[in-house]
Parts: C-alpha cells; sequence; structure tokens
C-alpha cells in the first residue's frame, strides 16, 4: 500500500514538473511525505508489503 502511494506521489511531482502546474510545490511536499514515510518503515525494519 505505501509503496503504491509513494509511486503514484512520484508521478504526479513528475508531471507537475514537466507540466508546471501551479500546485507542484505541494506535490513536492507529498513526494518528501511520501519519501520519509518509507524510510522510516525501512528503519524500524518492518517488511515493506
Amino acid at each position: 500500500m505505501l509503496w503504491t502511494i509513494a509511486v503514484v506521489l512520484l508521478v504526479l511531482w513528475l508531471l507537475g514538473l514537466v507540466t508546471a502546474f501551479t500546485m507542484h510545490g505541494f506535490i513536492h511536499v507529498l513526494l518528501v511525505l511520501a519519501v520519509v514515510s518509507v524510510l522510516i518503515r525501512i528503519i524500524q525494519g518492518r517488511r515493506l508489503a
């Protein structure tokens, strides 16, 4: 589930960069949150499903 969210956010972030949406700053924030949540789960040693 977490990986799916991370991939979706990555795609939205790339779309924001390519098309220069005014909300690309918001998409960058969401991408950073997704990356941080993945790193926290990896650091905690939980199995990513």
